[in-house]
């Protein structure tokens, strides 16, 4: 039996984003019912296809439920699914994005008798603004979001990713909202009614860069394939066999990598220290150590990239992940049964030590009901639940104690999302080593111009989070550190595996001091994986995650999409696992220990290939910018410099609506051309007269008119236009902040919401140690004497000390 055996989940319409949070409830046990017409979740022809023509998308997003068909041509149809309902805990509705046959419900009607249930609608832009109703797929929605142009080419057209990343970052967003809805029903709270945004979901990917774009202007430019802003080098080369992934970002990194590489002329260029300035000049220094990379393999640099904590890993194929034990072991590569089919498929990545998910599972026939072992309770979304009940507290997780060891992207983006659902999220730094987002100058300049309290990065990944700073490394901060510990529900760290253990805050030691404590580490490859030493970045887990190798052209190099991307996958994967660790807590008390790797977590983008690949052991094909099922698709150069428009026909009626609005009306009246194959035949041809009417228009104009006769079509933007991006202003979306150092700034709301407004940002990302006499003092206890010696020993501290000044506080602490 899983954590959430107790939970009953209804999932309608069709999207793979709530087909993907419906998962992962599976993962952990709950009974899924998904209903589906006679024909079956359109899903279930979703390519690429197993050969007896069975999805490997919909297998990875459905194993583990049962189907239920209702046919809406029957008188009962309606009443069916409303009994259905009534019977659930969980609504999980993807009707917005297609009905796919699902019967008219009234859900009013229903939430009056079952005022209990936690409702989540998913659509692809919300209910309201500009862009609400318009024609969408999963690549024209990630144009809209920033997430294609800056990638591929300089002379274009930008490269995206298939089709299989929107419907998984929506799809734990939406399984965060749920389950933190359940959270507050173990706190005695009502049903929420949920709304999830795939549009805006897919923007936690840009974050990162939308702060950038604000603080440094409009300076983003697409430079290459495998080159982003704004660092170097951060990209995939080619060694004397096999792909290597490269990451150097800090000035240690690249003298190392220099060393490594026998490159001293490079290692000791003064304009080359900063990965700002290496950008620079990318061109020379690639020139340098390309040649070099292919004297070995690899796996041997590898090797070495070990030795001198250097983030760098081989770039694997879909079979060579097949061929990882340790995959397997560690259940981020489980099996699936689909009908005869025996095949591999990704698993949880959420990897609870003492309550894992299942290993596995078998993809449900249409109408099948599958086994579950279920331990139903009236406790959670009770019939007898008050109506008045419904939507009472906002903030699903307030009075729930977070402690935050995180630093970066991945760990803060986790607990700020804890943070923003309510919980009383304290982070902790120090101040010889605060976040390294807060900047990686430590030199007295930069200290001393208080830069460290200026970065836009550090303020979006930290908001509504209290402050305070603490030595961990001595006695006195170690023992501040288990005070708040024994009091908390939840710890975060994603420092490298050993990091806390050492310094006599590893689990084994707090779950002596507080049983229910639910702890996380969030390292690159996993604490017992054989590669648990290796550095990683956003970059590094999505090189080493196999999702590469099935992006661009088949003659070209492994594709990355993003200068990051693992980060905030990472840390979306661990939000979703303390949550589930939280609800066992809140019932049993018992705590646990979660071993989150980030590099599984990036996986499940590369699903597909690996269920097919492990059935058929032939080659994948890679589509650059073409789509396995929708004729034409494709990226299109409009009037201006570097203007680009996504555009899919996504069924035979929009391709006719798309052929008429590009002025070829015998194209839409070819019965020969109905077919999606027979399109294929002309493909290049199509695609020249689409872009031969793109050129003659603004990228917007393009857009508004294709979707004026319901053609899926995205302007691919900019990360500072999405600053200005009207549908995200007119729903509110980016709220003002005003933080000491930086004044107002903008920043990304949840993308789920109740009701019309998003959650407020109740207060900006604290200054270092901001909270240090409210907490230390208010909260534990401390009496001014003790705050005193505290700071006098360096121990606590408002001001971060430069790189010079630590090995005299250090002497001074022996």
């Amino acid at each position: 039996m899983g954590v959430l055996s107790h939970l009953r989940v209804v999932e309608i319409g069709s999207s793979a984003a709530t087909s993907y949070c419906a998962r992962l409830f599976a993962d952990f046990g709950a009974d899924i019912r998904k209903v589906e017409p006679p024909q079956g979740d359109p899903l279930r022809r979703s390519p690429p296809l197993t050969p007896s023509g069975q999805s490997a998308w919909f297998a990875f997003l459905n194993f583990n439920k049962s189907s239920v068909i209702i046919d809406p041509t029957t008188p009962q149809a309606s009443r069916r699914l409303t009994e259905l309902i009534e019977d659930c805990d969980i609504l999980i509705d993807g009707r917005d994005i297609d009905v796919a046959g699902c019967p008219f419900i009234d859900l009013a009607a229903v939430r009056q008798l079952r005022p209990g249930l936690i409702c989540l609608q998913g659509s692809w832009f919300g209910q309201n603004g500009p862009y609400a109703g318009l024609a969408a797929t999963d690549s024209t929605v990630r144009a809209l979001a920033g997430l294609i142009r800056l990638v591929g080419p300089i002379e274009g057209p930008p490269v995206h990713a298939p089709d299989f990343q929107t419907g998984i970052i929506a799809g734990l967003w939406g399984f965060i909202a749920a389950a933190s809805s359940v959270v507050a029903q173990t706190q005695g709270g009502g049903g929420r009614s949920l709304s999830l945004s795939i549009f805006e979901s897919s923007i936690a990917l840009n974050e990162y860069l939308m702060s950038e774009a604000f603080a440094h202007g409009d300076v983003m430019r697409r430079i290459g394939t495998n080159r982003f802003w704004p660092g170097s080098p951060v990209g995939i080369y080619a060694t004397r066999k096999g792909w290597l992934g490269v990451t150097v970002a800090t000035p240690a990194q690249w003298r190392a990598f220099c060393d490594m590489l026998g490159l001293s002329e490079l290692r000791d260029e003064s304009a080359l220290v900063i990965g700002e300035d290496r950008l620079k000049h990318l061109e020379e220094i690639e020139r340098a150590f390309t040649p070099r990379l292919k004297l070995r393999t690899a796996q041997e640099w590898f090797a070495e990239g070990l030795k001198r904590k250097i983030p760098i890993v081989p770039v694997p194929e879909i079979s060579d992940l097949l061929l990882d034990t340790e995959k397997k072991v560690r259940g981020a590569i489980v099996p699936v049964l689909l009908g005869e089919e025996e095949g591999l498929t990704v698993g949880s990545a959420q990897r609870l030590t003492l309550t894992p998910p299942r290993p596995g599972g078998k993809v449900p026939a249409l109408g099948e009901r599958q086994s579950i072992q279920n331990t139903r309770r009236d406790a959670i979304g009770t019939a007898s639940a008050s109506p008045s009940r419904i939507n009472a507290n906002p903030q699903p997780l307030q009075g729930i104690r977070v402690i935050d060891f995180s630093m970066g992207w991945a760990g803060p983006l986790c607990t700020r999302t804890l943070a923003d659902l309510g919980a009383d999220v304290i982070k902790i730094e120090a101040i010889q080593y605060p976040d390294w987002f807060r900047g990686v100058d430590r030199g007295r300049d930069y200290v001393d111009a208080q830069m460290y309290e200026k970065t836009v990065r550090f303020s979006g990944m930290n908001r509504n989070k209290r402050g305070i700073t603490l030595d961990l490394k001595r006695p006195q901060g170690l023992a501040v550190a288990k005070r708040l510990l024994a009091g908390a529900e939840i710890v975060v760290d994603n420092y490298s595996v050993d990091v806390l253990p050492k310094l006599g805050l590893g689990y084994d030691v707090l779950r002596t001091l507080n049983p229910r404590l639910v702890m996380m580490s969030m390292s690159a490859f996993g604490a017992n994986s054989a590669n648990r030493d290796c550095r990683a970045y956003g970059s590094t887990l999505e090189q080493g995650s196999g999702l590469p190798s099935v992006i661009g052209n088949a003659d070209g190099p492994p594709v990355m999409s993003h200068i990051a991307f693992g980060d905030a996958v990472g840390g979306l994967n661990g939000c979703a696992a303390v949550l589930v660790a939280l609800i066992h807590a809140r019932s049993t008390g018992q705590g646990q220990f979660i071993d989150l790797a980030q590099i599984e977590c990036m996986m499940p983008f590369a699903a597909p290939w690996i269920t097919v690949h492990s059935i058929t052991g032939t080659p994948l094909r890679r589509y650059g910018n073409r789509h396995p099922q929708f004729v034409p698709h494709g990226c299109f150069r409009c009037a201006g410099e570097d203007n680009w428009i996504m555009v899919a026909a996504t069924n035979e009626d929009m391709w006719r609506r798309l052929a008429l609005v590009i002025g070829r009306p015998d194209w839409a009246a070819d019965p020969s051309l109905r077919p999606e194959e027979a399109r294929r035949a002309i493909e290049g041809l199509l695609e020249r007269d689409i872009e031969a009417w793109t050129l003659t228009r603004d990228a917007d104009q393009a857009m508004s008119e294709l979707q004026a006769v319901g053609v899926a079509a995205g302007v691919a933007r900019l990360p500072i236009d999405l600053l200005k991006d009207r549908h995200l202003r007119s729903r509110a979306f980016l709220q003002e902040v005003e933080r000491a150092f930086i004044g107002w700034h903008p920043q990304p709301s949840l993308p789920v919401r109740e009701g019309s407004e998003p959650y407020p940002i109740r207060a900006a990302a604290p200054t270092l140690g901001q909270h240090n006499r409210e907490i230390l003092s208010g909260f534990l206890g401390l009496s001014d004497a003790d705050m005193a010696q505290l700071a006098r020993e360096s121990i606590i501290g408002t001001a971060m000390l430069p790189e010079g000044e630590l090995a005299t506080t250090r002497i001074l602490s022996d």
